[in-house]
């Protein structure tokens, strides 16, 4: 839907729409977040479709013209990611930027400061619910009940203030409001069926190595497999260690490879159609691009029930249930026992294009701005003013 300058919300901002994307969740080797913000940022700058800036903790001066990266401090055993010290660059950033939309894509870099100041400059603000209370506790050592617990009341004093929720999952336990907008995520190119690439023998994961992607339940069903095919765990993260130890406990000994992980595109779907299957075993997925990625290359996939973009790799996909290592094993073993149909898959990449899914999204942010334009009219002729 384009815009219609005879409308109010149009004419009050002008065109293109000047959107802002802040992230703290953007390293170097991270996953979703960075690659829906790369996608983006691109198709701004080739469409001019709208007008994109992205904020994010850096080092302080350094970006261009559409990137602003704030003074931060490196993380230890990270992937690349960055702590933002304090909120005044965010906030100096977004008067000198004067956005139409503001997306917080996670509830920690001064939320509800960062809203107020968008409210005060006229910009609409979307919270972006790309993880879970679930997900983040899941990821540290203690109780996890308590964790979640003190987690979602985090989330519902930073979402408070905003005028939307964007995600692909239910948000009412983690914020107390329903998502009003839909969060696409979609495909690079470099994600088709590669047919001269040979399939081999192993099962491969692709992601963060942590203690909340379920990969303690993968190394159980590798260890209870009759059958003994090898394992690649390609990426990086803070529990490698721990898994390197479990590994050798389970006697799983030559059968687990672990690989660094790979930034080019077209790299990851050579390794995604060179796999038996694509594992992703966590129980706690707020989306699964890679499942989507590995499916739209040809790749027998399997994920957990719960997982959302299961539903979207239709014949591609075995689910099972979520934290059940047997279950696990089961749906490995099915997964393999495919052969993966090259046409379909390149169908499923089509339907997934970062284009169309973008402009949709386009259309999102217009209309939430109309929405806000709108109700500032009617406050102030309420006001008499």
């Amino acid at each position: 839907m384009q815009p219609d300058p005879g409308d109010p919300a149009v004419a009050a901002v002008g065109a293109p729409l000047r959107v802002a994307d802040v992230a703290i969740f953007y390293g170097e080797r991270s996953g979703g977040i960075r690659t829906y913000l790369e996608a983006k940022a691109a198709f701004a700058a080739r469409t001019r479709a709208f007008e994109h800036h992205l904020v994010v903790p850096g080092r302080e001066g350094k970006g261009d013209a559409h990137r602003h990266e704030q003074r931060s401090l490196r993380l230890a055993a990270s992937n690349g990611y960055r702590l933002p010290l304090g909120g005044s660059g965010l906030e100096a950033t977004l008067r000198m930027l004067r956005p139409d939309v503001v997306l917080l894509h996670d509830p920690y870099w001064t939320p509800r400061h960062a809203s107020s100041v968008a409210h005060e400059l006229g910009a609409a603000v979307v919270a972006v619910h790309h993880s879970s209370a679930s997900l983040h506790a899941a990821g540290l050592p203690g109780p996890q009940g308590v964790y979640a617990h003190a987690l979602r009341r985090w989330y519902r004093r930073a979402y408070g203030d905003v005028d939307a929720v964007m995600s692909v999952v239910d948000t009412e336990i983690d914020a107390r409001r329903p998502a009003t907008l839909r969060l696409r995520l979609g495909l690079d190119p470099a994600f088709a069926p590669r047919p001269e690439v040979k399939r081999g023998d192993h099962v491969l994961y692709v992601g963060r190595i942590s203690r909340e992607k379920g990969l303690r339940e993968l190394l159980e069903a590798a260890a209870a497999s009759v059958e003994p095919w090898s394992l690649v765990l390609l990426g990086t993260g803070p529990a490698r260690d721990a898994l390197r130890d479990r590994a050798r406990q389970l006697g799983l000994g030559d059968r687990i490879r672990f690989d660094p992980y790979v930034h080019d595109r077209d790299a990851l779907a050579r390794a995604y159609a060179g796999a038996r299957c694509v594992a992703l075993p966590g129980a706690h997925e707020t989306f699964g691009l890679a499942a989507l990625e590995a499916a739209a290359c040809g790749a027998p996939v399997v994920t957990a029930d719960v997982t959302p973009s299961a539903t979207l790799c239709e014949e591609f996909v075995e689910t099972f249930a979520a934290g059940n290592a047997a279950d696990l094993l089961r749906a490995i073993e099915q997964a393999r026992r495919r052969t993966p149909d090259l046409r379909a898959a390149a169908a499923l990449a089509s339907r997934h294009d970062w284009d169309a899914l973008l402009r949709a999204e386009l259309d999102d942010m217009w209309n939430l701005v109309g929405r806000r334009s709108s109700q500032a009219l009617t406050t102030l002729e309420m006001s008499g003013a």
